[in-house]
């Protein structure tokens, strides 16, 4: 691993900071507080490549590499959360699939328009009856003998779901051969017989819509598969490889905006005619706030190197992926837990952001492979028991 950055990830990680402090900043709490979409800050990142940063230009991307996409989700993320989770679905989970599985038509289509901001992208694998356990979905995808597929049944928590126009669903085609029986559609949200839920109210990334979707006889054609029938599941798998960088890198830039607010604010806070910054008990949560910080840093940009590396015929990076993002959750969570702590009633007030990177930090945690189920593939990946 090269710790040095080109002048191209700077680049990018610099575009990402100027749109984060000018636009997303101001606006987060506003957002937060209403639960309003930010579409106008989601096409401005769009605009400036960041919607589609591995995304090769001719489809209309910034053709960056996974560290670059690091550094640009930390610097949104510590701006507002909610925007990086709409970043990372549209760059991970939506588009990372298509580049891979997808014709050449399928990325003319749908990758562009969601690179380009034009568009949002969504990622439907969830139900309401299964989470962790995928290959327990009911959503149902019947091949007709024109070669059309009617897709029937129900997804949940499906982020951008209220927004979005384009969507990977992962539906049923055999249910006797259980994971091998999923198939990965592309769908389109203005169709008839799909229909949206009501949105969620979250307890964070509250700008980030989500919701409930339901299919009833929606027609899928032939084309519209992604990759082959049958290899939804394992296109699903490694699609989340990708997006468990994308959460540590969202977890870190929470954990920074964190710990930078504790920093200022025990230098200044004043108490027993000392600084608070000064005590042993505060500094000791300092000392380990930095620590886990930077060793999300470190593991999430060992990860992105090695996806980098899979990118050009390397190996997997499902254990990196999983121990990155299992630190930097589980980091972001305790550094906003300290950082409440340390700030008092003030934390615990809106007036000051510190409650919403505390709400906004749980979400790291469950989406995209619960800690529970980073510590299962991680653990299996090493002893290669099952």
């Amino acid at each position: 691993m090269d710790f040095g950055f080109t002048e191209e990830q700077l680049m990018i990680q610099d575009v990402a900071r100027r749109i984060a402090q000018e636009k997303i900043a101001p606006s987060a709490e506003y957002h937060d507080r209403t639960g309003e979409f930010p579409l106008e800050n989601i096409r401005t990142l769009g605009v400036n490549g960041l919607m589609g940063i591995e995304v090769p230009a001719e489809y209309g991307g910034a053709g960056m590499d996974p560290i670059s996409y690091v550094l640009a989700m930390i610097e949104i993320a510590a701006a507002d959360a909610a925007h990086s989770t709409i970043v990372s679905v549209n760059n991970s989970l939506f588009c990372n699939g298509i580049l891979k599985f997808g014709t050449e038509a399928q990325k003319q289509l749908y990758v562009r328009a969601i690179a380009e901001g034009r568009e949002i992208g969504a990622f439907a694998l969830t139900e309401p009856q299964s989470g962790s356990d995928a290959t327990a979905m009911r959503c149902k995808a019947t091949k007709q003998a024109d070669g059309t597929y009617v897709i029937n049944g129900k997804k949940s928590w499906i982020t951008s779901g209220p927004v979005a126009k384009y969507f990977v669903l992962f539906a049923m085609t055999d249910p006797e051969k259980g994971a091998r029986g999923i198939t990965a559609f592309m769908v389109d949200g203005d169709r008839a017989g799909f229909h949206r839920g009501k949105t969620e109210p979250k307890l964070g990334i509250r700008a980030s819509a989500t919701c409930e979707i339901e299919f009833n006889d929606y027609i899928a054609q032939a084309d519209e598969v992604l990759g082959n029938e049958g290899h939804g599941f394992k296109i699903a798998m490694s699609v989340l490889d990708a997006g468990r960088i994308g959460i540590a890198s969202q977890a870190i830039g929470l954990s920074r905006a964190a710990y930078e607010a504790t920093l200022s604010y025990v230098k200044e806070r004043k108490a027993f005619g000392q600084p608070i910054g000064s005590f042993q008990m505060t500094q000791a949560k300092i000392a380990d706030m930095k620590c886990k910080l930077d060793a999300s840093l470190v593991l999430t940009l060992r990860a992105a190197w090695q996806k980098g590396k899979h990118d050009k015929g390397g190996a997997r990076f499902s254990t990196e992926a999983a121990v990155a993002k299992l630190t930097a959750s589980e980091a972001a969570m305790w550094i906003t837990h300290q950082a409440l702590q340390i700030h008092g009633g003030m934390g615990y007030s809106k007036e000051m952001p510190i409650e919403r990177y505390f709400r906004d930090a749980k979400i790291t945690e469950i989406y995209e492979g619960t800690s529970e189920i980073q510590r299962l593939v991680i653990a299996r990946n090493e002893t290669g028991l099952r």
